[in-house]
């Protein structure tokens, strides 16, 4: 009995050995990300508004505002970056393929056809893809008078229109009520439920976000998700959004930790800086451990709102960080 294998045999074996080496390097060199980065227009807001804008916007309250933005935006948008522009900037200042539009910056478009179909073929043309729309100003879709209520789900549906000829996944929207907490829980469900409903003819998401009020707090906005129980249903965890009132906040890591489960989109709230590049106020490392741990494998989204830093510098500095911390975590 040969015990040793033949020469031919051993080279054999050998270079099968090394084809199964190379194959699994190659295997790991493709996979995928722990999560993918994406840009949300508000980290811009300064640039699309322009200098001053709370003075022209003084005073204001919704309907006036939805009026101006709707029939007169120049009033109030006079910044020097168009939303036209928003994925031609996104690529080429900070080689980001994927975005995330906000209404009030294209109020007036929402079934405008041949504007939207420029601004798609501005993001196609950059290869940068549109992720989701986020919306404001267009009603509570808890709000306790029924037909204001229905009004508020119907006022949606034409940027879920717009949101599936820009090829988006998920319209954001906020679960804005008033009453008690089971009160609001209900006229929430029933709203987002409606939305849900229409937004599955498009195949598009609807997504609540922590955006103040009791939707900021993690376990309530967690009891809407468990009630409503929808597929198109979900949320979109801000890492920062936590503020309920002027005198309650709720607990940042736990906030995040209840709504990841729920989550088809994550928004990465940043405000400043420290000289190694860690966020001053969050702990990064502490947060995208719940994101990744919650099996979460999508974009997160850039949401830069501070102020010491310019726009763009506040971009590349939590885009680093969030190359950083994934690179850590994988």
């Amino acid at each position: 009995m040969e015990i040793f294998p033949s020469r031919r045999d051993f080279m054999k074996y050998s270079a099968t050995g090394m084809a199964l080496v190379l194959s699994g390097c190659g295997l790991k060199g493709k996979t995928d990300p722990l999560f993918k980065i994406s840009l949300a227009e508000w980290s811009l807001h300064r640039h699309m508004r322009g200098k001053n804008y709370a003075d022209r916007g003084q005073g204001l309250d919704p309907q006036a505002r939805r009026s101006i933005l709707r029939y007169t935006p120049h009033d109030l948008l006079q910044g020097d970056l168009a939303n036209l522009d928003f994925a031609i900037t996104a690529r080429r200042e900070f080689d980001i393929g994927a975005i995330e539009y906000v209404n009030i910056f294209f109020f007036g478009r929402a079934r405008d056809q041949k504007y939207l179909r420029e601004l798609k073929n501005r993001a196609d043309g950059e290869g940068v893809r549109s992720l989701l729309i986020m919306c404001d100003l267009e009603g509570a879709l808890g709000d306790p008078d029924p037909a204001l209520r229905r009004l508020a789900v119907e006022s949606h549906y034409k940027w879920v229109e717009a949101a599936a000829f820009l090829g988006c996944h998920s319209v954001r929207v906020n679960a804005q009520s008033s009453g008690t907490w089971d009160e609001q829980r209900k006229l929430a469900v029933d709203g987002l439920s409606r939305l849900s409903d229409y937004a599955d003819k498009y195949n598009i998401n609807i997504l609540v976000e922590n955006h103040g009020g009791i939707s900021s707090n993690g376990q309530w906005l967690s009891s809407v998700m468990k009630e409503a129980n929808h597929p198109r249903l979900g949320t979109l965890p801000d890492f920062g959004n936590f503020k309920i009132s002027d005198t309650e906040r709720y607990d940042n890591y736990k906030g995040v930790a209840e709504l990841m489960p729920f989550a088809k989109a994550v928004s990465a709230k940043s405000y400043d800086f420290d000289d190694k590049g860690n966020e001053t106020t969050l702990d990064y490392n502490r947060l995208l451990n719940s994101v990744t741990k919650a099996g979460y494998k999508g974009y997160v989204g850039i949401e830069y709102e501070g102020k010491r830093l310019s726009e763009f510098d506040g971009i590349r500095a939590t885009k680093a960080l969030l190359e950083r911390v994934r690179a850590d975590l994988s």
